[in-house]
């Protein structure tokens, strides 16, 4: 079990970012109710100062508006923190939504006239939308771990590190990182990063971005070490 001090002053933050340097979440590897408790523990956003919080942060508030989470985890004390209710962390079930809608819907109902061909067409559109909205909230998601190789011990690891993390698109988010030695002086980058399946292909991503130019400069190869369903 995961334990903090106030994480709203600089020992908790300190704290906090040595616990996120060699990790992706707060416990386990993928995101659960532990990392949302640490969350919701802190009053404002980590600064860059602390590099490894903030972007432990920016990467659960964007899985925070794309889904609720499911895992457990393994539990986590966050001092002078209220601890976090299951009513809190849960996704409101998509049936409640849809009843609402429904009962919406049938307060304009004209159940004794013609249905227009507007009307026709509005239905049409709110069907596509519901089906296209419970495929979305379908989607899985994975947490993928990546060894990323430089030329050789002359590549500037930063700047390496920098045009990976450039690569930006929906379904995909940077997580931990951290350099491992190979030998001969050289290191490779070991970066963890969460995609929404459906949305983003990896191998596509390694093969199309990660090994052309002009991330080529400092990427070698690129090998998937750990490909894990959330």
């Amino acid at each position: 079990m995961a334990s903090f001090p106030n994480l709203n002053s600089d020992a908790g933050l300190k704290k906090l970012d040595e616990h996120l340097l060699t990790r992706s979440y707060i416990t386990g590897y993928q995101a659960s109710k532990d990392d949302i408790t640490v969350f919701a523990a802190l009053a404002k956003p980590p600064t860059s100062q602390h590099v490894n919080a903030s972007r432990w942060y920016n990467h659960i508030d964007a899985l925070l508006r794309i889904s609720g989470f499911s895992a457990e985890g393994s539990g986590v004390v966050v001092e002078g923190s209220a601890p976090i209710t299951e009513e809190a962390v849960a996704t409101p079930p998509a049936a409640d939504s849809k009843d609402a809608a429904a009962e919406e819907d049938d307060d304009d109902v004209d159940l004794f006239g013609e249905e227009t061909e507007e009307e026709k067409k509005a239905a049409e559109e709110r069907a596509a939308s519901v089906k296209a909205s419970t495929k979305k909230k379908e989607s899985g998601k994975s947490s993928v771990l990546i060894d990323i190789k430089p030329w050789d011990d002359e590549t500037d690891m930063k700047k390496l590190e920098e045009a990976v993390r450039s690569i930006q698109m929906e379904g995909l988010f940077w997580g931990a990182s951290k350099l491992v030695p190979v030998g001969y002086g050289i290191k490779k980058l070991q970066i963890m990063c969460t995609i929404v399946d459906d949305l983003v292909s990896i191998d596509t991503m390694i093969e199309e971005q990660l090994t052309v130019e002009p991330i080529n400069e400092y990427v070698q190869s690129c090998d998937i070490v750990a490909f894990n369903k959330i």
